[in-house]
């Protein structure tokens, strides 16, 4: 959108932009225009974006996410404010974004500056910086409402091992970090041996193979998790379905190895299993800010800060292809600005 009034970003920025040509996606950093920033009541000056799944998706020509071109992606960033048409976030204070149209139809974090609803904004709570709430970031988010989902309907410490997929990614190392912080006994999933010592360092009580969570098997077997968190999606959702205990759950909110679910209803009907669907776009703005305050706190991640890897705009091209290899173990994240 352009002809918007110019408050306090400059004329022109950096950002890393994707634009469809033809059957191609043009992908790099270069100077964009304030005036096609669309509206919103607060201004922000980027310092910290981070590399998700759904970012790289956003830059391949089928990748089924960009809504726009072109399009800065980044589905979440942390930043200072700048200018603020809301008498509740001031000029000056630290905020994030995540979630909504961000990165999507939306330009995201990928740039110098943004413009933004404000109720869509989550004032940056007491004890995280900037650069610490992009080490959590979405995934951090997504890991965080999948325990509180758990907890909600009955999961506590002492209820049983949880499982956790794709325990390296994300979303998975984000929830074994604040499971082991809550003093669950928490077993990982992952398919990188290379990545054993790093996950015991962090405090979990066991390992699986992927290709064990991955294996076909009986529409029942033995009862064994009392509650998981799957980030996977195809591969390994109808290994933790068949092996709940009764009455337990699963929080899903991946679909890395594929979208599809092939499973048996009997799960469901003779153990009383629950799929709990957790989504990090269209969570409320109220519940949102409640939650990274718990985030910042009683939710807080163990090992806060460890295996994240900076990146620049510049290196970007390599972070969102790698992160869609698979290559990704703990976080990425982008220092935009500084």
């Amino acid at each position: 959108m352009s002809g918007i009034p110019v408050r306090a970003i400059p004329p022109t920025f950096r950002a890393y932009v994707a634009e469809r040509a033809g059957d191609r996606v043009e992908r790099g950093v270069r100077s964009f225009a304030a005036t096609d920033l669309p509206a919103g009541e607060i201004e922000v000056r980027v310092e910290w974006s981070s590399v998700n799944y759904k970012d790289g998706l956003a830059t391949i020509a089928n990748g089924k996410v960009a809504r726009i071109s072109p399009l800065v992606p980044g589905i979440d960033l942390a930043g200072e404010v700048v200018a603020s048409d809301d008498p509740t976030i001031v000029v000056g204070s630290r905020v994030l974004a995540h979630g909504y149209e961000l990165g999507v139809s939306r330009h995201g974090g990928y740039a110098e500056y943004e413009r933004l609803p404000a109720g869509w904004v989550v004032p940056l709570p007491a004890g995280l910086t900037a650069r610490e709430a992009m080490s959590i970031g979405t995934a951090g988010f997504t890991a965080a409402r999948s325990v509180v989902q758990l907890e909600e309907r009955g999961l506590g410490p002492g209820s049983g091992p949880v499982v956790v997929t794709g325990a390296t990614g994300g979303v998975g190392r984000s929830a074994v970090a604040i499971l082991v912080q809550r003093g669950y006994e928490v077993w990982a999933v992952t398919g990188k041996p290379e990545a054993h010592d790093e996950l015991r360092a962090l405090g979990v009580a066991g390992i699986l193979g992927r290709e064990e969570a991955a294996a076909d098997g009986r529409p029942l077997e033995s009862e064994r998790w009392a509650g998981a968190v799957d980030s996977v999606g195809a591969a390994t959702l109808p290994y933790i379905l068949r092996t709940l205990r009764v009455g337990a759950a699963v929080a899903a909110s991946g679909n890395t190895s594929g979208p599809a679910l092939t499973t048996t209803v009997f799960p469901f009907i003779l153990r009383g299993v629950a799929l709990l669907g957790i989504d990090s776009v269209n969570v409320p703005i109220v519940e949102r800010r409640l939650l990274w305050e718990r985030i910042a706190t009683d939710l807080r991640p163990r090992g806060l800060g460890d295996a994240i890897t900076e990146v620049t705009l510049d290196d970007l091209v390599g972070a969102l292809d790698g992160i869609l290899a698979g290559r990704a173990r703990g976080r990425w994240i982008v220092r935009v600005g500084g």
